[in-house]
Protein backbone atom coordinates (compact mmCIF):
# COMPACT_ATOMS: atom_id res chain seq x y z
CA UNK A 1 0.00 0.00 0.00
CA UNK A 2 1.51 3.25 -1.06
CA UNK A 3 1.05 6.68 -2.58
CA UNK A 4 1.77 7.35 -6.25
CA UNK A 5 2.01 10.46 -8.41
CA UNK A 6 3.44 11.64 -11.69
CA UNK A 7 3.32 13.84 -14.76
CA UNK A 8 3.37 13.28 -18.50
CA UNK A 9 4.19 16.50 -20.36
CA UNK A 10 2.81 16.51 -23.90
CA UNK A 11 5.31 18.87 -25.50
CA UNK A 12 8.32 19.35 -23.25
CA UNK A 13 10.22 18.18 -20.21
CA UNK A 14 8.18 16.97 -17.25
CA UNK A 15 7.98 19.34 -14.31
CA UNK A 16 9.95 17.35 -11.75
CA UNK A 17 9.50 20.11 -9.18
CA UNK A 18 5.71 19.73 -9.40
CA UNK A 19 6.01 15.98 -8.77
CA UNK A 20 8.33 16.69 -5.86
CA UNK A 21 5.67 19.00 -4.39
CA UNK A 22 3.16 16.16 -4.55
CA UNK A 23 5.26 13.63 -2.64
CA UNK A 24 4.94 15.20 0.86
CA UNK A 25 1.14 15.02 0.53
CA UNK A 26 1.51 11.24 0.07
CA UNK A 27 3.95 10.63 2.91
CA UNK A 28 1.34 9.27 5.33
CA UNK A 29 0.27 6.70 2.72
CA UNK A 30 3.83 5.47 2.41
CA UNK A 31 6.07 6.26 5.39
CA UNK A 32 8.79 3.68 4.67
CA UNK A 33 10.53 5.02 1.55
CA UNK A 34 10.37 7.71 -1.14
CA UNK A 35 11.36 7.51 -4.80
CA UNK A 36 11.41 9.85 -7.80
CA UNK A 37 12.23 8.93 -11.40
CA UNK A 38 12.29 11.29 -14.36
CA UNK A 39 13.14 10.98 -18.02
CA UNK A 40 12.35 13.70 -20.54
CA UNK A 41 8.55 13.97 -20.79
CA UNK A 42 7.68 11.85 -17.78
CA UNK A 43 8.29 12.04 -14.04
CA UNK A 44 7.01 9.47 -11.54
CA UNK A 45 6.94 9.65 -7.74
CA UNK A 46 6.27 7.07 -5.04
CA UNK A 47 5.88 6.77 -1.27
CA UNK A 48 6.15 3.21 0.01
CA UNK A 49 4.41 1.27 2.76
CA UNK A 50 6.39 -1.98 2.84
CA UNK A 51 4.07 -4.98 3.11
CA UNK A 52 5.31 -7.48 0.50
CA UNK A 53 9.04 -8.05 -0.14
CA UNK A 54 10.40 -5.71 2.52
CA UNK A 55 13.79 -5.33 0.80
CA UNK A 56 15.02 -2.14 -0.85
CA UNK A 57 14.95 -3.94 -4.21
CA UNK A 58 11.16 -3.60 -4.16
CA UNK A 59 11.25 0.19 -3.78
CA UNK A 60 9.58 2.31 -6.44
CA UNK A 61 9.49 3.76 -9.03
CA UNK A 62 10.61 0.37 -10.30
CA UNK A 63 12.48 0.30 -13.60
CA UNK A 64 12.76 -2.84 -15.72
CA UNK A 65 15.58 -2.01 -18.11
CA UNK A 66 15.24 -5.30 -19.97
CA UNK A 67 11.58 -4.66 -20.83
CA UNK A 68 11.83 -0.89 -21.08
CA UNK A 69 9.12 -0.20 -18.48
CA UNK A 70 8.84 1.90 -15.31
CA UNK A 71 6.00 1.55 -12.78
CA UNK A 72 4.53 3.22 -9.71
CA UNK A 73 1.94 1.05 -7.98
CA UNK A 74 -0.39 1.30 -4.99
CA UNK A 75 -2.22 -1.77 -3.70
CA UNK A 76 -1.83 -5.51 -3.29
CA UNK A 77 -2.09 -8.28 -5.89
CA UNK A 78 -3.30 -11.42 -4.15
CA UNK A 79 -2.60 -13.84 -7.00
CA UNK A 80 0.88 -12.54 -7.71
CA UNK A 81 2.65 -15.78 -6.65
CA UNK A 82 0.69 -17.76 -9.26
CA UNK A 83 1.21 -15.10 -11.93
CA UNK A 84 4.91 -14.91 -11.11
CA UNK A 85 5.30 -18.64 -11.56
CA UNK A 86 3.38 -18.58 -14.85
CA UNK A 87 5.48 -15.72 -16.20
CA UNK A 88 8.73 -17.38 -15.09
CA UNK A 89 7.74 -20.50 -17.00
CA UNK A 90 7.29 -18.31 -20.06
CA UNK A 91 10.83 -16.98 -19.80
CA UNK A 92 10.53 -13.79 -17.74
CA UNK A 93 13.35 -13.05 -15.29
CA UNK A 94 12.58 -11.54 -11.88
CA UNK A 95 14.84 -9.44 -9.67
CA UNK A 96 12.42 -9.01 -6.72
CA UNK A 97 10.02 -11.23 -4.78
CA UNK A 98 7.01 -8.91 -4.64
CA UNK A 99 3.89 -8.09 -6.62
CA UNK A 100 5.02 -4.83 -8.25
CA UNK A 101 7.39 -6.51 -10.67
CA UNK A 102 4.71 -9.06 -11.57
CA UNK A 103 2.55 -6.21 -12.88
CA UNK A 104 5.44 -5.02 -15.07
CA UNK A 105 5.86 -8.47 -16.62
CA UNK A 106 2.09 -8.88 -16.98
CA UNK A 107 1.89 -5.57 -18.84
CA UNK A 108 4.69 -6.59 -21.15
CA UNK A 109 2.94 -9.86 -21.95
CA UNK A 110 -0.71 -8.79 -22.08
CA UNK A 111 -0.56 -5.05 -22.69
CA UNK A 112 -3.75 -3.15 -21.83
CA UNK A 113 -5.43 -6.45 -20.92
CA UNK A 114 -3.07 -6.97 -17.96
CA UNK A 115 -5.56 -5.70 -15.31
CA UNK A 116 -7.87 -8.58 -16.26
CA UNK A 117 -5.27 -10.99 -14.87
CA UNK A 118 -4.76 -9.17 -11.56
CA UNK A 119 -6.72 -10.26 -8.50
CA UNK A 120 -6.57 -7.58 -5.86
CA UNK A 121 -6.78 -3.86 -5.19
CA UNK A 122 -4.64 -1.56 -7.27
CA UNK A 123 -3.96 1.73 -8.95
CA UNK A 124 -0.82 1.97 -11.04
CA UNK A 125 0.89 3.84 -13.85
CA UNK A 126 3.41 2.32 -16.29
CA UNK A 127 5.62 4.33 -18.63
CA UNK A 128 6.48 2.36 -21.76
CA UNK A 129 9.90 3.67 -22.84
CA UNK A 130 9.71 2.22 -26.33
CA UNK A 131 6.17 3.18 -27.24
CA UNK A 132 6.48 6.45 -25.29
CA UNK A 133 3.05 6.01 -23.74
CA UNK A 134 1.61 6.03 -20.24
CA UNK A 135 -0.79 3.32 -19.08
CA UNK A 136 -2.86 3.83 -15.90
CA UNK A 137 -5.38 1.42 -14.38
CA UNK A 138 -7.63 1.05 -11.34
CA UNK A 139 -9.00 -2.11 -9.71
CA UNK A 140 -12.48 -3.46 -10.43
CA UNK A 141 -14.07 -2.32 -7.16
CA UNK A 142 -12.31 1.06 -6.92
CA UNK A 143 -10.66 0.20 -3.62
CA UNK A 144 -7.51 2.10 -4.54
CA UNK A 145 -7.91 5.73 -5.69
CA UNK A 146 -6.44 7.41 -8.78
CA UNK A 147 -7.05 11.14 -9.25
CA UNK A 148 -5.84 13.09 -12.26
CA UNK A 149 -5.80 16.47 -13.98
CA UNK A 150 -5.42 16.88 -17.73
CA UNK A 151 -5.13 19.91 -19.95
CA UNK A 152 -3.52 20.68 -23.32
CA UNK A 153 -0.05 20.76 -21.77
CA UNK A 154 0.13 17.84 -19.38
CA UNK A 155 -1.42 14.93 -17.51
CA UNK A 156 -0.84 14.62 -13.78
CA UNK A 157 -2.05 11.90 -11.41
CA UNK A 158 -1.90 11.07 -7.71
CA UNK A 159 -3.41 8.89 -4.99
CA UNK A 160 -5.16 11.85 -3.40
CA UNK A 161 -6.48 15.27 -4.35
CA UNK A 162 -4.21 17.00 -1.85
CA UNK A 163 -1.16 15.98 -3.90
CA UNK A 164 -2.62 17.24 -7.16
CA UNK A 165 -3.59 20.53 -5.55
CA UNK A 166 -0.02 20.90 -4.27
CA UNK A 167 1.35 20.44 -7.79
CA UNK A 168 -0.16 23.81 -8.77
CA UNK A 169 -2.18 25.14 -11.67
CA UNK A 170 -5.43 23.31 -10.77
CA UNK A 171 -8.85 24.82 -11.52
CA UNK A 172 -10.43 24.80 -8.05
CA UNK A 173 -13.88 26.09 -9.04
CA UNK A 174 -16.82 24.01 -7.84
CA UNK A 175 -18.35 21.47 -10.23
CA UNK A 176 -22.12 22.09 -10.10
CA UNK A 177 -22.91 18.54 -11.27
CA UNK A 178 -20.74 17.08 -8.50
CA UNK A 179 -22.23 19.45 -5.92
CA UNK A 180 -25.68 18.07 -6.75
CA UNK A 181 -24.32 14.55 -6.28
CA UNK A 182 -22.77 15.46 -2.92
CA UNK A 183 -26.03 16.70 -1.43
CA UNK A 184 -28.17 13.96 -2.97
CA UNK A 185 -25.95 10.92 -2.37
CA UNK A 186 -24.47 11.79 1.07
CA UNK A 187 -21.16 13.04 -0.36
CA UNK A 188 -20.80 10.44 -3.12
CA UNK A 189 -19.54 11.87 -6.40
CA UNK A 190 -19.32 9.00 -8.90
CA UNK A 191 -16.21 8.87 -11.07
CA UNK A 192 -15.00 10.53 -13.18
CA UNK A 193 -16.09 13.77 -11.46
CA UNK A 194 -14.99 15.36 -8.21
CA UNK A 195 -16.28 18.50 -6.49
CA UNK A 196 -13.36 20.39 -8.09
CA UNK A 197 -13.60 21.11 -11.82
CA UNK A 198 -9.89 20.67 -12.39
CA UNK A 199 -9.58 17.18 -10.87
CA UNK A 200 -11.11 13.94 -12.09
CA UNK A 201 -10.74 10.31 -11.01
CA UNK A 202 -10.35 7.14 -13.03
CA UNK A 203 -13.45 4.96 -12.94
CA UNK A 204 -13.19 1.55 -11.24
CA UNK A 205 -12.60 -1.34 -13.62
CA UNK A 206 -11.10 0.89 -16.30
CA UNK A 207 -7.72 1.78 -17.75
CA UNK A 208 -6.44 4.73 -19.74
CA UNK A 209 -3.58 5.00 -22.23
CA UNK A 210 -1.98 8.34 -23.10
CA UNK A 211 0.45 8.90 -25.94
CA UNK A 212 3.39 11.26 -25.56
CA UNK A 213 1.36 13.88 -27.44
CA UNK A 214 -1.69 13.57 -25.20
CA UNK A 215 -3.99 11.39 -27.30
CA UNK A 216 -6.09 9.43 -24.81
CA UNK A 217 -8.06 6.19 -24.95
CA UNK A 218 -10.18 4.58 -22.22
CA UNK A 219 -10.96 0.91 -21.82
CA UNK A 220 -13.44 -0.75 -19.47
CA UNK A 221 -12.02 -4.17 -18.65
CA UNK A 222 -14.65 -5.31 -16.11
CA UNK A 223 -18.36 -4.94 -15.49
CA UNK A 224 -20.77 -6.72 -13.17
CA UNK A 225 -23.67 -8.86 -14.35
CA UNK A 226 -26.54 -9.40 -11.90
CA UNK A 227 -28.41 -12.24 -13.60
CA UNK A 228 -29.46 -15.69 -12.43
CA UNK A 229 -27.13 -18.56 -13.41
CA UNK A 230 -28.08 -20.94 -16.20
CA UNK A 231 -28.36 -23.79 -13.69
CA UNK A 232 -30.52 -22.87 -10.66
CA UNK A 233 -29.04 -23.47 -7.20
CA UNK A 234 -30.76 -24.34 -3.95
CA UNK A 235 -30.43 -22.20 -0.84
CA UNK A 236 -28.07 -24.76 0.64
CA UNK A 237 -25.89 -24.70 -2.47
CA UNK A 238 -25.78 -20.90 -2.39
CA UNK A 239 -24.82 -20.93 1.28
CA UNK A 240 -21.98 -23.37 0.65
CA UNK A 241 -20.75 -21.49 -2.43
CA UNK A 242 -20.72 -18.13 -0.64
CA UNK A 243 -18.99 -19.64 2.38
CA UNK A 244 -16.29 -21.15 0.17
CA UNK A 245 -15.77 -17.92 -1.79
CA UNK A 246 -15.59 -15.80 1.36
CA UNK A 247 -13.24 -18.26 3.01
CA UNK A 248 -10.96 -18.02 -0.03
CA UNK A 249 -11.16 -14.21 -0.08
CA UNK A 250 -10.08 -14.05 3.56
CA UNK A 251 -7.28 -16.55 3.00
CA UNK A 252 -5.83 -14.66 0.02
CA UNK A 253 -5.71 -11.42 2.00
CA UNK A 254 -4.02 -13.23 4.85
CA UNK A 255 -1.37 -15.11 2.89
CA UNK A 256 -0.09 -12.20 0.78
CA UNK A 257 1.71 -10.18 3.46
CA UNK A 258 5.12 -10.37 5.08
CA UNK A 259 3.77 -8.67 8.23
CA UNK A 260 1.04 -9.60 10.80
CA UNK A 261 -2.65 -9.01 9.91
CA UNK A 262 -5.45 -7.92 12.28
CA UNK A 263 -9.19 -7.12 12.11
CA UNK A 264 -11.15 -3.91 12.68
CA UNK A 265 -13.89 -5.41 14.86
CA UNK A 266 -16.99 -3.20 15.04
CA UNK A 267 -19.28 -5.69 16.76
CA UNK A 268 -21.43 -6.14 13.68
CA UNK A 269 -21.98 -9.32 11.70
CA UNK A 270 -19.47 -8.57 8.94
CA UNK A 271 -16.31 -7.92 10.93
CA UNK A 272 -17.27 -10.63 13.44
CA UNK A 273 -17.52 -13.14 10.60
CA UNK A 274 -14.05 -12.14 9.40
CA UNK A 275 -12.66 -12.94 12.86
CA UNK A 276 -14.39 -16.32 12.75
CA UNK A 277 -13.08 -17.14 9.28
CA UNK A 278 -9.54 -16.13 10.18
CA UNK A 279 -9.75 -18.38 13.22
CA UNK A 280 -11.17 -21.09 10.97
CA UNK A 281 -8.11 -20.60 8.73
CA UNK A 282 -5.87 -21.40 11.68
CA UNK A 283 -4.60 -17.91 12.56
CA UNK A 284 -3.06 -17.88 16.01
CA UNK A 285 -2.82 -14.81 18.23
CA UNK A 286 -5.32 -12.92 16.08
CA UNK A 287 -5.33 -9.20 16.86
CA UNK A 288 -8.63 -7.31 16.95
CA UNK A 289 -9.40 -3.62 17.47
CA UNK A 290 -12.61 -1.81 18.50
CA UNK A 291 -13.51 1.81 19.17
CA UNK A 292 -16.43 3.47 20.95
CA UNK A 293 -17.67 6.96 21.79
CA UNK A 294 -19.89 8.69 24.32
CA UNK A 295 -23.59 7.86 24.27
CA UNK A 296 -26.23 10.39 23.31
CA UNK A 297 -29.82 10.12 24.60
CA UNK A 298 -30.94 8.90 21.19
CA UNK A 299 -28.12 6.46 20.44
CA UNK A 300 -25.39 4.42 22.09
CA UNK A 301 -21.82 5.33 21.19
CA UNK A 302 -20.28 1.86 21.09
CA UNK A 303 -20.99 -1.75 20.19
CA UNK A 304 -18.61 -3.22 22.75
CA UNK A 305 -21.30 -5.53 24.14
CA UNK A 306 -21.22 -7.41 20.83
CA UNK A 307 -17.52 -7.20 19.96
CA UNK A 308 -16.69 -8.46 23.46
CA UNK A 309 -18.65 -11.67 22.76
CA UNK A 310 -16.61 -12.34 19.61
CA UNK A 311 -13.38 -11.69 21.49
CA UNK A 312 -14.46 -14.06 24.25
CA UNK A 313 -15.30 -16.83 21.79
CA UNK A 314 -12.06 -16.63 19.80
CA UNK A 315 -9.72 -15.36 22.53
CA UNK A 316 -8.21 -12.71 20.30
CA UNK A 317 -5.55 -10.22 21.36
CA UNK A 318 -8.06 -7.43 21.72
CA UNK A 319 -7.54 -3.68 21.92
CA UNK A 320 -10.53 -1.54 22.90
CA UNK A 321 -10.52 2.25 22.75
CA UNK A 322 -13.14 4.63 24.20
CA UNK A 323 -12.91 8.21 22.91
CA UNK A 324 -14.58 11.07 24.83
CA UNK A 325 -16.46 13.75 22.89
CA UNK A 326 -13.96 16.50 23.67
CA UNK A 327 -11.28 14.40 22.00
CA UNK A 328 -13.50 13.83 18.95
CA UNK A 329 -14.11 17.54 18.51
CA UNK A 330 -10.42 18.34 18.96
CA UNK A 331 -9.33 15.80 16.32
CA UNK A 332 -12.14 16.37 13.81
CA UNK A 333 -10.31 19.03 11.74
CA UNK A 334 -7.29 16.75 11.64
CA UNK A 335 -9.35 13.94 10.13
CA UNK A 336 -10.84 16.30 7.55
CA UNK A 337 -7.30 17.26 6.54
CA UNK A 338 -6.80 13.70 5.31
CA UNK A 339 -10.05 13.46 3.34
CA UNK A 340 -9.28 13.43 -0.37
CA UNK A 341 -12.88 14.51 -0.95
CA UNK A 342 -15.68 15.65 1.39
CA UNK A 343 -17.05 12.68 3.36
CA UNK A 344 -20.31 12.96 5.30
CA UNK A 345 -20.08 9.51 6.88
CA UNK A 346 -20.04 10.05 10.63
CA UNK A 347 -17.62 7.17 11.08
CA UNK A 348 -14.79 8.89 9.18
CA UNK A 349 -13.34 10.37 12.35
CA UNK A 350 -13.92 7.03 14.10
CA UNK A 351 -11.83 5.19 11.51
CA UNK A 352 -9.22 7.94 11.69
CA UNK A 353 -8.84 7.68 15.47
CA UNK A 354 -8.99 3.89 15.44
CA UNK A 355 -6.37 3.67 12.68
CA UNK A 356 -4.03 5.86 14.71
CA UNK A 357 -4.09 3.29 17.51
CA UNK A 358 -3.99 0.22 15.28
CA UNK A 359 -1.02 1.51 13.26
CA UNK A 360 1.07 1.43 16.44
CA UNK A 361 0.54 -2.34 16.58
CA UNK A 362 0.40 -3.63 12.99
CA UNK A 363 0.48 -2.54 9.33
CA UNK A 364 -2.36 -4.59 7.79
CA UNK A 365 -5.99 -5.15 8.84
CA UNK A 366 -9.01 -6.82 7.33
CA UNK A 367 -12.23 -4.83 7.40
CA UNK A 368 -15.90 -5.61 6.70
CA UNK A 369 -16.74 -2.91 4.14
CA UNK A 370 -18.89 -4.05 1.25
CA UNK A 371 -20.93 -6.77 2.93
CA UNK A 372 -24.07 -4.63 3.23
CA UNK A 373 -23.96 -3.57 -0.42
CA UNK A 374 -23.11 -7.01 -1.80
CA UNK A 375 -25.55 -8.96 0.41
CA UNK A 376 -28.40 -6.46 0.85
CA UNK A 377 -27.95 -5.29 4.43
CA UNK A 378 -29.45 -1.80 4.44
CA UNK A 379 -33.06 -0.98 5.34
CA UNK A 380 -33.74 0.94 2.15
CA UNK A 381 -33.22 -2.07 -0.13
CA UNK A 382 -36.51 -3.80 0.80
CA UNK A 383 -38.25 -0.41 0.85
CA UNK A 384 -37.25 0.15 -2.77
CA UNK A 385 -38.15 -3.42 -3.74
CA UNK A 386 -41.63 -3.12 -2.22
CA UNK A 387 -42.30 0.31 -3.75
CA UNK A 388 -43.86 -0.46 -7.15
CA UNK A 389 -44.64 3.12 -8.19
CA UNK A 390 -42.59 4.84 -10.86
CA UNK A 391 -39.26 4.22 -12.51
CA UNK A 392 -36.18 2.68 -10.89
CA UNK A 393 -34.62 6.08 -10.26
CA UNK A 394 -37.83 7.50 -8.79
CA UNK A 395 -38.01 4.59 -6.36
CA UNK A 396 -34.32 5.02 -5.48
CA UNK A 397 -34.79 8.75 -4.90
CA UNK A 398 -37.81 8.29 -2.61
CA UNK A 399 -35.93 6.02 -0.23
CA UNK A 400 -32.27 6.97 -0.63
CA UNK A 401 -31.61 10.52 -1.83
CA UNK A 402 -30.71 12.97 0.93
CA UNK A 403 -32.74 15.78 -0.62
CA UNK A 404 -35.26 16.10 -3.40
CA UNK A 405 -34.24 18.35 -6.25
CA UNK A 406 -36.70 21.04 -5.13
CA UNK A 407 -35.03 21.24 -1.71
CA UNK A 408 -31.62 21.33 -3.36
CA UNK A 409 -32.66 24.36 -5.41
CA UNK A 410 -33.76 26.10 -2.21
CA UNK A 411 -30.48 25.21 -0.55
CA UNK A 412 -27.84 26.35 -3.07
CA UNK A 413 -27.38 29.83 -4.48
CA UNK A 414 -28.24 30.61 -8.10
CA UNK A 415 -24.77 30.05 -9.65
CA UNK A 416 -24.97 26.39 -8.60
CA UNK A 417 -28.55 25.67 -9.53
CA UNK A 418 -29.28 23.55 -12.56
CA UNK A 419 -30.93 20.35 -13.64
CA UNK A 420 -31.52 17.25 -11.53
CA UNK A 421 -28.10 15.92 -12.44
CA UNK A 422 -28.12 13.12 -9.89
CA UNK A 423 -31.38 11.57 -11.12
CA UNK A 424 -30.11 11.76 -14.68
CA UNK A 425 -26.89 9.94 -13.81
CA UNK A 426 -28.54 7.33 -11.58
CA UNK A 427 -31.13 6.70 -14.29
CA UNK A 428 -28.40 6.02 -16.84
CA UNK A 429 -26.57 3.64 -14.53
CA UNK A 430 -29.71 1.77 -13.49
CA UNK A 431 -30.68 1.33 -17.14
CA UNK A 432 -27.54 -0.61 -17.99
CA UNK A 433 -28.25 -4.18 -19.19
CA UNK A 434 -27.63 -7.53 -17.49
CA UNK A 435 -29.55 -7.13 -14.21
CA UNK A 436 -32.74 -9.13 -13.69
CA UNK A 437 -34.75 -7.21 -11.05
CA UNK A 438 -34.83 -3.77 -9.49
CA UNK A 439 -33.04 -5.15 -6.43
CA UNK A 440 -30.32 -6.52 -8.69
CA UNK A 441 -30.00 -3.13 -10.36
CA UNK A 442 -29.90 -1.21 -7.08
CA UNK A 443 -27.34 -3.53 -5.48
CA UNK A 444 -25.17 -3.45 -8.60
CA UNK A 445 -25.30 0.36 -8.61
CA UNK A 446 -24.35 0.46 -4.95
CA UNK A 447 -21.57 -2.13 -5.23
CA UNK A 448 -19.90 -0.76 -8.35
CA UNK A 449 -20.50 2.99 -7.98
CA UNK A 450 -21.89 4.36 -4.73
CA UNK A 451 -19.84 2.30 -2.28
CA UNK A 452 -16.63 3.33 -4.05
CA UNK A 453 -16.99 6.94 -2.98
CA UNK A 454 -18.52 6.36 0.43
CA UNK A 455 -17.32 3.61 2.82
CA UNK A 456 -14.52 2.29 0.58
CA UNK A 457 -12.94 5.70 0.04
CA UNK A 458 -13.50 6.65 3.67
CA UNK A 459 -11.69 3.59 4.99
CA UNK A 460 -8.83 3.98 2.50
CA UNK A 461 -8.31 7.65 3.41
CA UNK A 462 -8.55 7.24 7.15
CA UNK A 463 -6.40 4.11 7.43
CA UNK A 464 -3.76 5.36 5.01
CA UNK A 465 -3.52 8.60 6.99
CA UNK A 466 -1.66 6.42 9.50
CA UNK A 467 0.18 4.13 7.07
CA UNK A 468 -2.26 1.29 7.75
CA UNK A 469 -3.36 -1.01 4.92
CA UNK A 470 -7.03 -2.08 5.02
CA UNK A 471 -8.03 -5.19 3.05
CA UNK A 472 -11.70 -5.81 2.28
CA UNK A 473 -12.55 -9.48 1.61
CA UNK A 474 -16.25 -8.78 0.98
CA UNK A 475 -15.19 -6.83 -2.12
CA UNK A 476 -13.20 -9.68 -3.60
CA UNK A 477 -14.40 -9.53 -7.19
CA UNK A 478 -14.92 -13.28 -7.42
CA UNK A 479 -17.17 -13.16 -4.36
CA UNK A 480 -18.99 -10.09 -5.72
CA UNK A 481 -19.60 -11.77 -9.08
CA UNK A 482 -20.97 -14.87 -7.37
CA UNK A 483 -23.23 -12.91 -5.01
CA UNK A 484 -24.59 -10.80 -7.89
CA UNK A 485 -26.07 -13.97 -9.42
CA UNK A 486 -27.91 -14.89 -6.23
CA UNK A 487 -31.71 -14.41 -6.14
CA UNK A 488 -32.54 -11.18 -4.27
CA UNK A 489 -34.78 -12.96 -1.75
CA UNK A 490 -31.72 -14.84 -0.47
CA UNK A 491 -30.17 -11.48 0.37
CA UNK A 492 -33.15 -9.52 1.64
CA UNK A 493 -34.66 -12.52 3.38
CA UNK A 494 -38.24 -11.81 2.28
CA UNK A 495 -39.35 -15.44 2.32
CA UNK A 496 -40.72 -17.87 4.89
CA UNK A 497 -38.29 -18.60 7.70
CA UNK A 498 -35.83 -15.99 6.42
CA UNK A 499 -32.97 -14.62 8.49
CA UNK A 500 -33.79 -11.05 7.44
CA UNK A 501 -31.31 -8.83 5.61
CA UNK A 502 -28.06 -10.50 4.55
CA UNK A 503 -29.91 -13.81 4.82
CA UNK A 504 -27.22 -16.01 3.25
CA UNK A 505 -24.41 -14.30 5.15
CA UNK A 506 -26.25 -14.99 8.39
CA UNK A 507 -26.61 -18.63 7.35
CA UNK A 508 -22.85 -18.78 6.82
CA UNK A 509 -22.23 -17.13 10.19
CA UNK A 510 -24.60 -19.34 12.23
CA UNK A 511 -22.44 -21.48 14.49
CA UNK A 512 -19.32 -19.40 13.84
CA UNK A 513 -20.48 -16.09 15.31
CA UNK A 514 -22.43 -15.64 18.57
CA UNK A 515 -26.20 -15.68 17.93
CA UNK A 516 -26.55 -12.31 19.68
CA UNK A 517 -24.39 -10.73 16.99
CA UNK A 518 -26.29 -12.40 14.14
CA UNK A 519 -29.77 -11.66 15.49
CA UNK A 520 -29.20 -8.08 16.64
CA UNK A 521 -30.78 -5.23 14.67
CA UNK A 522 -28.62 -3.78 11.91
CA UNK A 523 -26.14 -1.35 13.45
CA UNK A 524 -23.93 1.42 12.08
CA UNK A 525 -20.51 2.55 13.24
CA UNK A 526 -21.88 4.90 15.95
CA UNK A 527 -20.71 8.51 16.20
CA UNK A 528 -23.78 10.05 17.91
CA UNK A 529 -22.35 13.53 18.49
CA UNK A 530 -22.14 14.16 14.74
CA UNK A 531 -25.71 13.00 14.21
CA UNK A 532 -27.61 14.49 17.14
CA UNK A 533 -25.84 17.83 17.19
CA UNK A 534 -25.91 19.91 20.36
CA UNK A 535 -23.61 21.71 22.79
CA UNK A 536 -19.99 22.16 21.70
CA UNK A 537 -20.62 20.34 18.42
CA UNK A 538 -23.44 22.70 17.53
CA UNK A 539 -21.25 25.70 18.38
CA UNK A 540 -18.44 24.24 16.25
CA UNK A 541 -20.67 23.81 13.19
CA UNK A 542 -22.36 27.16 13.66
CA UNK A 543 -19.00 28.92 13.71
CA UNK A 544 -17.99 27.21 10.48
CA UNK A 545 -21.16 28.16 8.65
CA UNK A 546 -21.14 31.72 10.04
CA UNK A 547 -17.49 32.29 9.11
CA UNK A 548 -16.45 34.97 6.66
CA UNK A 549 -15.05 32.28 4.35
CA UNK A 550 -18.42 30.52 4.17
CA UNK A 551 -20.30 33.74 3.52
CA UNK A 552 -17.87 34.81 0.80
CA UNK A 553 -18.00 31.39 -0.84
CA UNK A 554 -21.74 31.77 -1.20
CA UNK A 555 -22.56 28.13 -1.95
CA UNK A 556 -25.50 27.78 0.43
CA UNK A 557 -28.43 30.14 0.90
CA UNK A 558 -28.33 31.77 4.34
CA UNK A 559 -32.04 31.22 4.85
CA UNK A 560 -31.51 27.44 4.50
CA UNK A 561 -28.64 27.48 7.02
CA UNK A 562 -30.52 29.64 9.51
CA UNK A 563 -33.58 27.40 9.34
CA UNK A 564 -31.54 24.31 10.25
CA UNK A 565 -29.66 26.09 13.01
CA UNK A 566 -32.97 26.99 14.70
CA UNK A 567 -33.62 23.32 15.43
CA UNK A 568 -31.02 20.83 14.15
CA UNK A 569 -32.96 17.92 15.73
CA UNK A 570 -36.15 18.51 13.73
CA UNK A 571 -37.20 15.49 11.66
CA UNK A 572 -36.96 17.41 8.38
CA UNK A 573 -33.29 18.11 9.11
CA UNK A 574 -32.39 14.43 8.89
CA UNK A 575 -32.04 12.62 5.57
CA UNK A 576 -33.99 9.54 4.53
CA UNK A 577 -31.13 7.33 5.68
CA UNK A 578 -30.79 9.19 9.01
CA UNK A 579 -27.95 11.57 8.15
CA UNK A 580 -27.66 15.02 9.76
CA UNK A 581 -28.12 17.82 7.22
CA UNK A 582 -26.34 20.34 9.43
CA UNK A 583 -23.26 18.12 9.54
CA UNK A 584 -23.37 17.86 5.73
CA UNK A 585 -23.22 21.63 5.34
CA UNK A 586 -20.51 22.12 7.96
CA UNK A 587 -18.34 19.29 6.67
CA UNK A 588 -18.31 20.53 3.08
CA UNK A 589 -17.50 24.09 4.17
CA UNK A 590 -14.71 22.99 6.50
CA UNK A 591 -13.28 20.73 3.77
CA UNK A 592 -13.23 23.69 1.36
CA UNK A 593 -11.55 25.90 3.95
CA UNK A 594 -8.97 23.19 4.67
CA UNK A 595 -8.07 22.14 1.14
CA UNK A 596 -8.98 24.99 -1.21
CA UNK A 597 -8.75 28.24 0.72
CA UNK A 598 -5.23 27.53 1.98
CA UNK A 599 -3.67 27.04 -1.46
Amino acid sequence: MCGICGELNFSGTADQAAVSRMLPKLERRGPDAEGLWSHQQVSLGHRRLAIIDLSDKANQPMVDHELGLTIVFNGAIYNYPELRQQLKEEGYNFFTNGDTEVILKAFHKWGERCPEYLHGMFAFAIWDHRRESLFVARDRMGIKPLYFSKDLARFRFASNMQALLASGGIDTSVDSFALHNIFSLHAVVPAPRTVINGIRKLEPGTSMTLSKGGETSHRRYWSLRAERPATPMSEGEWTEAIHDALREAVRKRLDVADVPVGVLLSGGLDSSLLVALLAEAGVKDLRTFSIGFEDQPEEKGSEFEFSDQVVARYQTQHHKYHIPNDQVLKRLPEAINYMSEPMFGQDAVAFYLLSEQVSQQIKVVQSGQGADEVFGGYFWYPQIAEDENGSDVERLARHYFDRDHAEYLRMVTSPYQGEDYTSQLMGELLAQPHADTITDRILRLDTTTLIVDDPVKRVDNMTMAWGLEARVPFLDHHLVELAAQMPPELKLGNHAGGEGSKHILKKVARGLVPDAVIDRPKGYFPMPALKYVRGEFLDFMTDILDSQAARERGLINRAYIDNILKNPQADEHFTRIKGCKLWHLALLELWMQTHIDKL
